[in-house]
């Protein structure tokens, strides 16, 4: 038995740093404004301060450069769980010209947004061209997590403004969308660039059919799902009586049997909870599922952003000017560009179209993609990588976090039908 009454372990060391961080970080704010606190900068930024003040302490949480399973496998969870909410919060589908912007968002700025940032990592950063393909598919999707503040509210409230519709739909479905480009930069890394030996595999399978059966499993999911919770048995259906924890368990069990057959389990998630919002729609289990997944969210957004915020600096020991003009590019420039051009023609107000073109919130979702890549292949600048997608974090989270709430209460008026 150890003599020493006071041992100060580490890990309960880190245990109450991050419980300490997590309660600043919502509290504070409400000294000066009784908005929704913009937590997640301050989470970073406090993990950081915690880490530089008792750097012996924090040795519990890994340095993501050097063991990303653990970081993979938390920020994958929460964006499944945010990509499912993001679904479900959605209250009508129709009409289906709502989806213009949407569609537009996907298809046109974000391949833009890849290719902007790829030919910046290549020219600025010298990057690889794998590595710069990769930068860029990793720092195209809006987060879902993080992107919370500028989404649509909770199933069932009504009244979903065009610019919220678009970016809830947009973050529900890019994080999927995105896999190509970082199958693309893996290839390239693995194989080099060749590709007469690996474009038509990479369309066919990487794009057409990881998609497809993405989009058909989170149907059938959403379908299945919803026979259990409300159809059977007639007059005792779990929606009346169960917890949100059964349908978190449909959410796994999509996702993982949709991976198992190749397809893309983001969009299989997002596809499920649009899907299951469509069944017995009036139904209270709707909010209270919203409410429990939720949580869950933002109770895993919480650990990666204070965990985050302990590794900036040995992350920041490789940042140089380079690395903070393509993260001002990407932020104050690229995304807002990209935006602006694929919603020309819609009808959506100049105003409205400048939110959804600034509201692009990196986060959770590029810390997944760079651990899921670095774990596939070694690639030569991933220290760079590191770095550079730290710091977009960072700053998409102070200038996005604290000016969201200014621009959302500036929307323009908009008809609910």
């Amino acid at each position: 038995m150890d003599d020493a009454f006071f041992s100060f372990d580490d890990y309960h060391i880190t245990l109450a740093l991050v419980g300490a961080v997590v309660i600043l970080s919502r509290w504070l704010p409400r000294l000066f404004s009784d908005r929704e606190p913009a937590a997640a900068p301050l989470m970073i930024l406090f993990g950081a301060g915690a880490a530089l003040l008792v750097p012996d302490h924090l040795q519990m949480l890994p340095d993501p450069r050097e063991v990303p399973r653990p970081w993979e496998l938390v920020s994958e969870l929460a964006v499944i769980v945010a990509l499912f909410g993001a679904g479900m919060r959605i209250d009508s589908l129709r009409p289906w010209r709502r989806w213009i912007p949407t569609v537009r968002m996907l298809a046109i700025a974000m391949p833009l947004t890849i290719l902007a940032v790829a030919l910046l990592g290549v020219w600025l950063g010298g990057l690889t061209l794998a590595g710069a393909i990769l930068l860029g598919a990793v720092l195209a999707p809006t987060d879902p997590v993080l992107a919370a503040d500028v989404q649509v509210g909770p199933p069932q409230e009504g009244a979903e403004h065009p610019v919220r519709f678009t970016l809830t739909t947009e973050a529900a479905l890019n994080d999927g969308l995105a896999f190509p480009f970082v199958y693309l930069g893996l290839i390239i890394a693995a194989e080099g660039f060749s590709p007469g030996a690996w474009a038509l595999q990479w369309v066919g399978l990487d794009i057409f059919y990881r998609i497809a059966v993405g989009v058909g499993m989170g149907w059938l999911g959403g379908r299945a799902l919803g026979f259990v919770l409300f159809m059977v048995p007639k007059g005792s259906v779990l929606a009346d009586t169960g917890s949100g924890v059964i349908a978190f368990a449909g959410v796994l069990l999509c996702y993982g049997s949709t991976e198992l057959v190749e397809g893309y389990g983001f969009i299989a998630v997002a596809v499920l909870g649009l899907t299951l919002r469509r069944i017995e729609e009036d139904h209270h289990f709707h909010r209270r599922l919203h409410n429990f997944s939720e949580s869950i969210e933002h109770a895993l957004t919480a650990i990666l952003l204070v965990a985050l915020g302990t590794a900036l600096p040995m992350l920041f020991a490789d940042l140089d000017w380079t690395h903070l003009w393509i993260a001002l590019a990407l932020i104050l420039l690229i995304r807002p560009a990209a935006g602006w051009v694929a919603l020309m023609g819609t009808q959506i107000t100049h105003h409205d179209r400048g939110v959804v073109s600034v509201y692009g919130v990196r986060g959770i979702g590029s810390i997944y993609y760079l651990c899921y890549a670095s774990g596939h292949v070694e690639f030569f600048n991933e220290a760079q990588l590191w770095s550079l997608v730290a710091l977009v974090i960072l700053l998409s989270t102070l200038l996005h976090g604290f000016t969201v709430g200014w621009a959302m209460d500036r929307l323009g008026d908009h008809d609910p039908d």
